[in-house]
């Protein structure tokens, strides 16, 4: 009975010293937040874009001594269309950025003024279209993970075709741009923007009798000496492949 009661003893003397050497559970894993990588907008990148085209010309003869020396402001409007090249560098969430495009432009206007009834026309319509318009502009954003927001101004060229009657004279203008638009990342190299951009070419003119007609006056008639005026609205929508 006594070596029961002494075993009993050591087994219960000896028990936490045995727990003690026996491997413990671990302790549960420490929860770690998932934080997906915020969105880089580094880089060359390339797209099309479309969109709608509306403004205003404006003709001025000051030579026309019959008193009709403008026909001023009438609409012009029109679609556009083209591809895109630029690159980006970010700092933290500022964007600063540099980008060309080149549009096709189908953007065009008449006037039906008593002005275009130039000498050797009879009644007829001013004109002036634009067939291709192009941009290289710097551009500054703000971006907010995946959408990125931005203002852009630059230079700014493009063709200017006026006549009367169909008969025509092309010069090529350069002049200036601005504006602003928003971007969304939609894949890791892909996004979309909507963006409004104003241009202004420099003045172009017409100054023949073949193109714009006659001006009169008491010397007699001689060749119209015409100046006209360019500006357009643009509102495109883009898609752009990001190269990383």
């Amino acid at each position: 009975m006594k070596r029961a009661l002494a075993a009993a003893a050591f087994v219960a003397a000896a028990g936490p010293t045995w727990a003690a050497d026996l491997p413990q559970p671990a302790p549960p894993p420490a929860y770690v937040p998932v934080i997906a990588p915020v969105y880089n907008w580094g880089g060359i990148y390339f797209g099309i874009n479309g969109g709608y085209g509306f403004g205003s010309s404006n003709w001025t003869d000051p030579n026309n001594f019959s008193g009709l020396g403008s026909t001023g402001d009438f609409n012009m409007s029109g679609f556009v269309v083209g591809s895109t090249l630029g690159a980006n560098i970010q700092f933290d969430a500022f964007v600063l950025g540099v980008e060309g495009d080149f549009d096709y432009a189908g953007l065009q206007g008449t006037s039906s003024s008593a002005f275009c009834g130039a000498v050797g026309f009879g009644a007829a319509e001013c004109e002036t279209k634009d067939t291709w318009l192009g941009t290289f502009r710097g551009r500054v954003g703000y971006a907010v993970d995946r959408v990125l927001f931005y203002g852009t101004g630059g230079g700014a060229f493009g063709n200017v075709i006026t006549g009367v009657a169909g008969n025509f004279t092309t010069s090529t203008k350069a002049g200036w741009t601005a504006g602003a638009g928003v971007e969304a990342a939609f894949a890791d190299n892909w996004t979309a923007r909507i963006e409004y951009l104003y241009v202004d070419l420099l003045n172009a003119s017409c100054t023949t009798s073949a193109n714009c007609g006659q001006d009169t006056g008491l010397a007699g008639p001689f060749p119209a000496n015409d100046t006209i005026k360019f500006n357009t609205s643009l509102i495109r929508l883009g898609v752009d492949y990001k190269f990383r």
